[in-house]
């Protein structure tokens, strides 16, 4: 009973500016912007957002299956991934090619710039939902724009239920793309950004877009998130974090609370319930893959947050 997590694996290069960007950037000489951020914290960590709602979908003990593309430089991402256990079966390595990674600089209100380089990314349609076995949900992720389409379309061909989830990839996409991708989903995710931009292309509301898919779900950050089903909107509290550290990652470690509840047979509330404790406990940590809580660890979180226990 595998879950196939269609995404980016990636390494996040995030550097720390101490100053604020506004004292370095005139606002009149844009026309010729040309500054340089000298940045003396600097780390590299493990991302992308197939491999972040695997890491967390395994701590949840669930079964996650990455399918992705890496390039040339992904020995260390490979080795971690062996390490943990996670199979790399359907990982492909793009020759002549980066894997796909961001280079974030951080001032001191927390703005951020970042350039992102996509790499082998670019070529994720070159796997296929026909070459794995045992897989009875999937989640198409961020990635590049031919593999979310083509996985969108192999999952509906097979018959395998899955979570759409454009995140920073929405925009790549017309209003007919998002709706061929909700009419082919069973169930989908947004922050409430991309369920603005969301509605905007394609010209309809939230709870008519709700119809296309058996729930449709919104996180809104620190005012918790929605679920739509059923005609309802279920309204999911945020769980209070032990510390706000670093928000990297946080929205595919409620996705993996979702799956899990998908593949657990859970109503949506409990569902909804685990992704917002799953968010909670990786914004304590900075990165996307640092978080380290048992399973019973996050049982008792759990219990503690809602009064029910998490079997």
């Amino acid at each position: 009973m595998s879950t196939l997590i269609c995404g980016s694996i990636a390494y996040d290069t995030i550097m720390v500016f101490h100053d604020r960007f506004k004292n370095h950037i005139l606002p009149e000489r844009l026309h010729i912007l040309n500054v340089a951020f000298l940045a003396p914290e600097m780390r590299r960590e493990f991302g992308g957002c197939a491999g972040n709602i695997a890491y967390n979908l395994q701590l949840l003990g669930g079964d996650p299956l990455i399918m992705a593309t890496v390039g040339d430089d992904a020995d260390p991402y490979l080795a971690r991934l062996d390490a943990l256990g996670l199979a790399r079966t359907h990982v492909r390595r793009v020759p002549g090619s980066f894997t796909a990674q961001a280079f974030i600089t951080t001032d001191l209100d927390d703005n951020q710039i970042t350039a992102f380089h996509p790499g082998a990314m670019s070529f994720s349609h070159e796997n296929a939902v026909a070459d794995t076995q045992g897989v009875t949900l999937g989640i198409v992720a961020p990635d590049g724009r031919d593999g979310m389409q083509k996985h969108a379309r192999d999952f509906a061909a097979a018959g395998i239920p899955f979570l759409f989830d454009p995140g920073q990839g929405l925009p790549m996409f017309s209003g007919d793309d998002l709706m061929e991708f909700l009419r082919l989903a069973d169930y989908a995710c947004f922050n409430d950004y991309e369920a603005q931009l969301l509605c905007d292309r394609t010209g309809r509301t939230l709870d008519q877009l709700a119809g296309e898919v058996s729930a449709l779900i919104v996180t809104r950050g620190g005012e918790g998130s929605e679920i739509r089903v059923d005609g309802q909107c279920l309204q999911i509290p945020c769980v209070k974090a032990e510390a706000v550290v670093d928000p990297t990652g946080c929205g595919d470690a409620y996705r993996s609370g979702l799956l899990y509840g998908i593949t657990a047979g859970w109503d949506w509330q409990k569902s909804g319930r685990l992704a917002s404790l799953m968010g909670s406990i990786k914004i304590a940590q900075r990165g996307g893959q640092n978080h380290r809580p048992s399973r019973a660890e996050i049982g008792e979180r759990y219990a503690a947050a809602f009064g029910e226990t998490l079997c």
